[in-house]
């Protein structure tokens, strides 16, 4: 494959060109995999690019394309066969790749359910298989229908290539009325030396990979040559039941192997996270013998009703991760460490390297996160690298961590040149000279230029024309650059787009003479400009580009307050960051203390505060629409949490009563129509009372949402 450039090399326009060649590379591997059947890419290959179009994105979330590979589960189903809708939806897991990813992993899952619901709560760990997803569906005990992932919405039917595999019952006695299972097809390492040999023997193409040769067997449109393929199954999960096959994971998995399917041996149930690891270890110690791929170990929350009550994120469920083998290690030379400025002021260290091969990509540049992980120390102030600081010219080892973005792992001192000296961190900013100043308790430096920085203020203004926030047609990252300096028409700040026709006289005459630009194109930039005066509340404050604030957040905040007048008087009312106001900002169920500081901060800051202003005046903001709460007793209600809740967790009480329509505050006032009162109560259960709020135990509120 090509040398490709490290992601924190890129500059804006590097990686806008590199999203679309990464788009089209994996189209076209898509097309050769699922619609031609003839992979032109390895699998390591394939997940090396895939991966690496989500970190550009992570890194330059403003030039996200709406072809994002990363927007996909699986793949779009071919043509080639039938398309079958699945009951429940095939959905991936979220990753972890050291072993501290486990144990927030572990303290999510118990910060989410509540102290009470925790007390025995185990993890089943599982290989995590490297092959192709598959869905069978059984009625009555018989194999109806067997689907790919597809999209993780939409499968190809592949029900007459399924009933070939071995590993796959046709009928199952004793099981559910509708019973869907699904695992992985895959094939074994002796299997695909012996298929590639045959392959070889008979001039037919022979495959990279036994996934590839997995993928490419199950997905035969003539089933005979599925059935002449070496295909295996493990089943490890599930998805539309008309019963439950258990109560727990790891019940459930031995259900399934009483129905006859082949499940993992190496599937246990653990208690603590320490002993996921240790299982995890063990695993990879024997995989090189498994005689079959595997590129991690998954874990699941073990009881089925705490899964459920988890629930899932938008692609991902809250109650399973997979813990991914460690990624390729190198040793190269250190020859700089430079200093790039974000658009938030952050003072990002980049390490550039002597180019070095890992895991078969050339990286020549690797993160060094901040100043203190520089020095060799955490956030929390505990040694890394054994207390080893980084240095030019030390000889350093690099990892890809996800086998994405390159990091350095450790440094050999006894190839570190006598004359090197520590590295000092910059106090002012490359950018601009201003201050670069460290807050207490933040790990990053950060330039204090803002509006005057141009670092700051060109990306603040790529940001705001993002296709998630204005989207405006014809004004994107490249416009904004051209606009950004030019001495008659120049956007410095969001305010000034709004602008941009009445500088120009009206009639086009300044604009429709620019190099690329014509009376035409002119009038639809400035139409364009003109159709986003109205825009939604959500979109506007996410344009910012207030730190902490993505676009989540943002629309939590809309629908809370519900318009933008309601969501300034409330961050005004909060600016000493006390009293009512500051208080219902807290109680807002996704909103954390850091967040709320930076956006009491930003309207706080006169400058910033200035420049939000002038923008709002040219703009008709547009009310939220909260959810549907019809049939809510609760809707419209202000509800106030206190005490212990021994049934859920607080956040999970928070997110039902909102989800049913209510405003949840963290403070009683006369305002409060309910107090929900767990033991321990205290001050607000007496202010309350004095009140004349209604107080519910937690039986009696949830009696009155029960069904809702």
């Amino acid at each position: 494959m090509t040398q490709e450039q490290d992601i924190l090399a890129l500059s804006p326009k590097e990686a806008e060109k590199e999203l679309k060649r990464l788009s089209k590379l994996l189209a076209e591997a898509n097309f050769a995999y699922h619609s031609d059947d003839s992979p032109d890419m390895s699998d390591a290959e394939y997940d090396q690019l895939k991966r690496r179009n989500a970190a550009i994105e992570a890194q330059f979330p403003d030039l996200k394309r709406e072809d994002s590979p990363s927007d996909l589960v699986g793949a779009t189903p071919s043509d080639g066969f039938s398309k079958v809708t699945h009951a429940v939806p095939m959905l991936s897991l979220g990753n972890a790749f050291e072993d501290a990813d486990v144990t927030q992993f572990d303290e999510r899952v118990r910060s989410f359910l509540g102290k009470s619901s925790t007390d025995k709560l185990a993890y089943t760990a599982e290989p995590k298989i490297d092959g192709l997803s598959l869905s069978l569906r059984y009625v009555a005990g018989k194999l109806v229908q067997a689907a790919t992932r597809g999209d993780g919405a939409t499968g190809e039917n592949v029900t007459a290539n399924a009933y070939t595999i071995e590993d796959v019952p046709q009928f199952v006695e004793n099981a559910p009325q509708i019973l869907e299972v699904r695992g992985e097809v895959y094939m074994s390492h002796a299997d695909f030396a012996a298929l590639n040999e045959r392959q070889l023997a008979n001039g037919d193409k022979v495959f990279a990979n036994p996934r590839n040769a997995a993928a490419g067997s199950l997905r035969q449109l003539d089933a005979k040559i599925t059935q002449s393929r070496p295909l295996k199954f493990f089943a490890y999960a599930w998805g539309e039941l008309s019963a439950p096959l258990h109560e727990t994971q790891l019940g459930a998995i031995e259900r399934l192997s009483e129905f006859g399917f082949v499940t993992n041996p190496l599937t246990k149930r653990f208690d603590k996270p320490d002993a996921l690891i240790a299982h995890y270890r063990d695993i990879e110690a024997q995989r090189a013998t498994l005689g079959y791929d595997i590129d991690g170990v998954v874990y699941k929350v073990d009881s089925l009703e705490l899964q459920s009550r988890l629930g899932f994120r938008s692609t991902t469920p809250r109650w399973a991760i997979a813990h991914k083998f460690p990624a390729e290690l190198a040793w190269t030379r250190l020859e700089a460490i430079d200093i790039q400025v974000g658009r938030t002021g952050a003072l990002s260290p980049v390490a550039r390297l002597q180019p070095v091969t890992v895991g078969g990509v050339v990286v020549s540049n690797a993160t060094l996160h901040n100043e203190d992980y520089i020095r060799g120390f955490d956030s929390k102030g505990g040694e890394i690298r054994d207390g080893k600081d980084i240095r030019v010219g030390d000889w350093v080892q690099v990892y890809r961590a996800g086998d994405v973005i390159p990091k350095i792992a450790d440094v050999d001192l006894k190839k570190r040149p006598a004359d090197s000296v520590r590295y000092v961190f910059p106090d002012k900013c490359p950018e601009c000279q201003s201050d670069a100043v460290r807050e207490e308790g933040d790990a990053v430096r950060r330039c204090i230029g803002g509006i005057i920085c141009p670092a700051q203020a060109m990306e603040k203004l790529k940001h705001f024309v993002a296709r998630k926030a204005f989207d405006i047609e014809g004004l994107g990252a490249k416009q904004i650059e051209m606009f950004f300096d030019d001495p008659d028409l120049a956007i410095n700040q969001p305010a000034d787009i709004f602008t941009l026709q009445a500088r120009d006289a009206g009639n086009f005459t300044k604009l429709k003479n620019r190099k690329g630009w014509g009376a035409q194109s002119a009038n639809n930039l400035f139409s364009a400009i003109e159709e986003k005066r109205k825009i939604g509340f959500g979109r506007v404050l996410f344009s910012l580009g207030i730190r902490h604030v993505g676009e989540a957040a943002s629309n939590l905040l809309a629908n809370h307050y519900g318009s933008w007048e309601a969501l300034e008087t409330a961050l005004d009312q909060a600016k000493g960051f006390e009293g009512a106001a500051w208080e219902e900002l807290l109680s807002i169920d996704g909103i954390g203390e850091v967040m709320a500081r930076s956006l009491v901060g930003v309207f706080a800051q006169g400058g910033e505060r200035v420049s939000i202003d002038a923008l709002i005046a040219h703009l008709d903001v547009q009310q939220a629409i909260k959810p549907s709460s019809e049939g809510s007793p609760v809707a419209g209600k202000t509800v106030v949490f206190t005490g212990t809740l021994e049934k859920m967790s607080r956040a999970e009480a928070k997110a039902r009563a909102e989800s049913l329509g209510a405003k949840v505050a963290g403070s009683v006032s006369s305002k409060t129509d309910i107090l929900v009162a767990g033991p321990g109560a205290g001050s607000k259960a007496k202010k309350a009372a004095d009140l004349g709020v209604k107080t519910l135990d937690e039986d009696a509120w949830l009696a009155l949402i029960e069904g809702l």
